[in-house]
């Protein structure tokens, strides 16, 4: 018989470090090669009572456990984070609504929640829900403006600067923002005289308008998901937009002054940076309104090929930059065909600085020809 020399590796089952280790050869010894508790108690030192209370007790744990008494499996990879089971409510009365995981996502975070994609379809698909037919972006948006209860939307307040993450379905709108910087129209809209309050400064309420604008939202009377997304919030330096009441309320304190002298300061970068041509545009839209319309005249809408209760508005385009360089939507019936002599005045409020206006294009009813008279007198 081949006799082996005794080592380390041998040792550590001759010779137990712990007692645990120790516990674990006596049972094996036990059970595996049939000793009695008396061979056991000679070979590994403990006493025959304290070896039938360690059988005694691995069958109670074998028994009544999943658990392994001496081993456990080491799993690899990050620990699996733990919700709380007030977050995983929310998650499946998000999901009820039929919002995607990524909505869901957007939903959680405005409510400083951070749960990731997976964890999120771990709980849907441990709640039993099935998986969600593909949509296309207009019933996608009808599942968000139709959340009923509305999910509670934070307040806005002004972004914090410390490093943050979370999850936006319009961070496409961050792109704009370079633009914005390059041709310094933030700086433009902080020295305009548009209302600001404490919490929403008058930069921050005017991109609240444009984010919405760029944004492919199309109803903006209900508290959606768009005054929970982060990521749009974050293009107006807020941590949410403000919800539909605040803008109606800031709409009411702008006035057609301020955005006048606005519009001018506009023109003097659009001139300084040479988007301007010899040419513009002008053009009668009608915004339709649909609330009480009394007050309101009828104007001939295009799109829907007849005349509506709306608001008359004119807008000014260069064809070459396709810049909208001016609007008014204070027209009515009885001053629209001196809209273009108003725009003359604004646009040669400086005339030693912009003379290279030479041509207006529009059609034969925009005005009449005392006015068109009037434009050759000036040389256009």
């Amino acid at each position: 018989m081949l006799k082996t020399t005794p080592n380390k590796y041998s040792a550590y089952f001759a010779e137990p470090s712990s007692p645990a280790h120790r516990q674990f050869l006596a049972l094996r010894m036990f059970f595996m090669d049939n000793n009695t508790a008396e061979q056991v108690a000679k070979e590994t030192g403990y006493s025959v009572g304290t070896v039938y209370a360690m059988v005694r007790d691995f069958k109670k744990a074998l028994d009544n456990t999943d658990t392994d008494p001496f081993f456990v499996e080491t799993r690899t990879g990050r620990k699996p984070i733990e919700h709380s089971e007030g977050e995983k409510d929310i998650v499946i009365n998000l999901r009820k609504k039929y919002l995607s995981v990524p909505d869901i996502q957007v939903a959680l975070n405005a409510q400083d929640i951070h749960m990731s994609v997976y964890s999120i379809e771990k709980i849907i698909n441990n709640a039993g829900f099935a998986r969600l037919p593909r949509r296309d972006r207009q019933l996608k948006n009808e599942a968000r403006t139709a959340m009923t209860p509305k999910a509670e939307a934070p307040i806005a307040s002004r972004i914090s600067l410390l490093p943050d993450r979370f999850s936006s379905n319009l961070a496409g709108l961050l792109c704009i923002m370079p633009y914005i910087a390059s041709f310094g129209i933030d700086k433009l809209i902080e020295q305009s005289a548009y209302p600001s309050t404490k919490d929403i400064s008058r930069t921050s309420s005017i991109l609240s308008f444009v984010a919405l604008k760029l944004s492919d939202v199309k109803r903006y009377s209900a508290d959606d998901m768009w005054c929970m997304d982060r990521g749009i919030g974050l293009f107006a330096g807020l941590t949410v937009l403000p919800k539909s009441a605040w803008f109606s309320s800031y709409s009411s304190a702008v006035t057609r002054d301020m955005n006048v002298a606005f519009l001018k300061s506009l023109h003097s970068v659009w001139l300084e940076y040479g988007l301007l041509s010899d040419t513009v545009n002008l053009d009668f839209t009608a915004i339709p309104y649909w609330g009480d319309d009394d007050h309101l005249e009828n104007n001939w809408s295009g799109k829907r090929n007849k005349s509506i209760p709306s608001i008359q508005a004119v807008l000014a385009q260069d064809p070459e930059s396709g810049l909208l360089c001016y609007g008014d939507t204070t027209i009515r019936h009885d001053n629209e065909v001196d809209v273009v002599l108003e725009f003359l005045d604004f646009r040669h409020d400086n005339p030693e600085k912009d003379r290279q206006l030479k041509y207006l294009v529009f059609d034969s009813r925009f005005t009449v020809y005392q006015n068109l008279n009037g434009l050759n007198e000036k040389g256009i």
